[in-house]
């Protein structure tokens, strides 16, 4: 694989390094990333909070009928 210069780099706008970046990240697996401790273990308490969280919600289309008499 040959990898673009320096030069090249400066050539491309703002926007189209960052849809690089974008397409670069999206063709990563998500074993392909690797985690640290700290961070796996934080995910993993999100991912808690959320599964816990979730029963005390309220749907989008209750959001939304709640909004709308609040702010007609």
């Amino acid at each position: 694989m040959e990898l673009l210069t320096h030069d090249e780099l400066a050539r491309l706008t703002p926007p189209e390094r960052l849809a690089l970046i974008s397409q670069l990240w999206d063709s990563l697996e998500d074993s392909q990333l690797p985690l640290t401790a700290p961070q796996r273990d934080e995910l993993d308490r999100r991912l808690a909070t959320f599964e816990q969280d979730r029963h005390e919600g309220i749907t989008w289309a209750a959001l939304k009928a709640e909004l709308e008499q609040r702010c007609p």
